[in-house]
């Protein structure tokens, strides 16, 4: 126990300089806690991008509460500890003489080493990077049922009417309140009707887009169609688009039916419940999905997305790690009718 509480300090040093680079850029500590010098120049690169973000946004960061969890201990000896740590952060600003307020949810692993009477932080780890591969189906933390229901328990999310799809079916109207509302309700954690996977954002996507009243477009062939019958048996049974943001941008866009998205050139065309796709290298492949939630006193979409888990977060993502010049953003906007 000892030992834990002088890494501790160290941990809780580390959680108020976090705290504070979300809105002192410039700060500076004499008593630094993190020797990573690969995380040290990331940060930078974020710090000063960060303060022209706001100023091109015209709006000012008023202040941030950080919180910390600590996940689980990896490694305690007498020398060095590992540990995962989950940080949930209120980033209030205001802008327009509105107050908004964002949230986030990051997870690291921390590694600590003694350094004579003290404790510093060699490696800092994302353990959620928003930058991930763009192709393949992530992992899945939880096999659950086949079939998957409401929170209410009353209605199946997969029934026989939605199965049905192709063209013919009855028309119905797209609700942008009610996918917004799904994306309010689970921003922090999973719905455990659904499987998780360790790249959730567009797992996510589909269960917004999902409770908005898109309808299943069921192929039974993972490579097309947009559809989610959970597990059979122990097998995976979902289409990559459900699940991979390059699959589900694809499939949006080409879509003639159902559930399609339409291409608009500026973030300040979408409504409520439409989509953002990311490519942060600019070659092609879209790593990343968020859906419209809000907006902010100027008229520009705030998001809500899985991995890093974000609520009402500023579109352009030019806070994330991730983020480079490279980025290219596709806006869909999701019709009326589908």
């Amino acid at each position: 126990m000892g030992m834990e509480k002088e890494w501790k300090q160290t941990l809780y040093a580390y959680v108020n300089q976090y705290n504070q680079h979300q809105i002192d850029y410039r700060s500076q500590h004499t008593d630094q806690v993190v020797t990573d010098p690969a995380y040290l120049l990331a940060r930078s690169e974020r710090a000063s991008r960060l303060s022209q973000w706001y100023a091109a946004r015209g709006a000012r960061p008023l202040r941030s509460e950080t919180r910390a969890k600590l996940l689980r201990t990896i490694r305690d000896t007498p020398e060095e500890a590992v540990i995962d740590v989950q940080l949930y952060v209120q980033l209030f600003y205001e802008k327009g003489g509105v107050n908004h307020v964002e949230e986030m949810i990051q997870r690291e692993r921390l590694t600590l080493i003694r350094d004579g009477d003290a404790w510093v932080i060699v490696s800092v780890e994302q353990l959620t990077p928003e930058k991930h591969p763009a192709a393949g189906i992530p992992a899945v933390h939880t096999g659950q049922p086949a079939y998957a229901y409401s929170s209410g328990g009353s209605k199946p999310y997969l029934n026989a009417e939605v199965l049905q799809g192709g063209p013919g079916r009855k028309t119905s109207r797209y609700n942008r309140a009610a996918a917004a509302a799904y994306a309010d309700e689970w921003w922090e954690t999973s719905n455990p009707e659904f499987a998780a996977f360790e790249v959730d954002c567009t797992n996510y996507i589909s269960q917004c887009l999902f409770a908005g009243g898109a309808p299943i477009h069921y192929t039974g062939k993972r490579e097309s169609g947009w559809w989610y019958k959970g597990y059979v048996g122990s097998k995976e049974w979902w289409s990559y688009s459900w699940a991979v943001s390059n699959a589900l941008q694809s499939f949006l866009s080409s879509s003639s039916w159902g559930l399609r998205g339409e291409l608009v050139e500026r973030p300040e065309q979408l409504m409520l419940g439409d989509v953002i796709f990311y490519d942060w290298d600019g070659d092609g492949s879209f790593q990343h999905s968020t859906i419209v939630t809000a907006f902010d006193a100027g008229g520009s979409p705030l998001v809500n997305a899985h991995t890093v888990s974000s609520k009402h977060r500023f579109w352009d993502y030019k806070d994330s790690y991730a983020w480079s010049e490279n980025t290219v953003y596709r806006f869909l906007h999701i019709p009326d009718y589908f």
